[in-house]
């Protein structure tokens, strides 16, 4: 293990879990309750609980290369993501599911490269974005445009499983994208009465998502 991280753990054990030890025996006792399932990028920049304040017990934390949504195909494969999102739904009861994208995202700047070499799965992986891609090179602004893009049609794949379109149109269940600017730490968020992201600081609280705006898509 490399020492600076043990250095940490045994720092997090000493000083930083007493400070939670309340709440990690009771989640440890009475099972964890979050409300949230975040489904973000494995990018080591962005940080779910640090962007949310959130504490233990508050996200069910889904993270993959490059924040993607595979379809849903009832198929007995090993899906990882789509199993986070099942179990999340069906048995952990989370109200708000979140796709957070990020600024500088290197799986949305791959789509523009060449496949990479050696890398099977990971190439298979990034189809996923393919569909977001924009006809023009890869500028600032068509990767920004992509990556907004990208997670609206991962939230039009959530609606194609049964069980979150069914807890959409219940009620019970509320879908929000996000885009994480990591140079200057804004999220903005969907919003569906604009047709875009807009800051979190000025929306008009509209965030939920039963479909994807057609005009991000286009």
């Amino acid at each position: 293990m490399p020492d600076d991280l043990l250095v940490r753990l045994k720092r997090f054990r000493r000083s930083t879990f007493p400070r939670y030890r309340r709440e990690f025996r009771d989640l440890a006792e009475r099972g964890q309750h979050p409300r949230t399932l975040f489904i973000g990028c494995s990018d080591s920049r962005l940080v779910p609980h640090l962007i949310t304040e959130s504490g233990p017990g508050e996200l069910f934390v889904v993270r993959n290369v490059g924040n993607f949504v595979p379809p849903w195909d009832a198929s007995r494969g090993y899906h990882g993501t789509c199993a986070a999102i099942e179990f999340a739904v069906l048995n952990l009861r989370v109200r708000d599911i979140v796709v957070c994208g990020h600024s500088h995202c290197g799986a949305i700047r791959a789509l523009y490269e060449d496949p990479p070499d050696g890398a099977p799965h990971l190439a298979q992986w990034l189809e996923l974005g393919r569909e977001a891609c924009l006809p023009v090179q890869s500028t600032p602004e068509a990767l920004r445009r992509t990556e907004q893009r990208s997670i609206a049609l991962q939230l039009e794949r959530l609606m194609q499983y049964p069980l979150v379109a069914t807890g959409v149109e219940r009620g019970k269940v509320f879908l929000h994208g996000w885009h994480y600017s990591i140079e200057d730490g804004d999220v903005s968020v969907l919003d569906l009465s604009e047709d875009a992201f807009v800051s979190a600081g000025r929306g008009s609280g509209q965030g939920e998502s039963a479909s994807p705006p057609l005009d991000l898509l286009q």
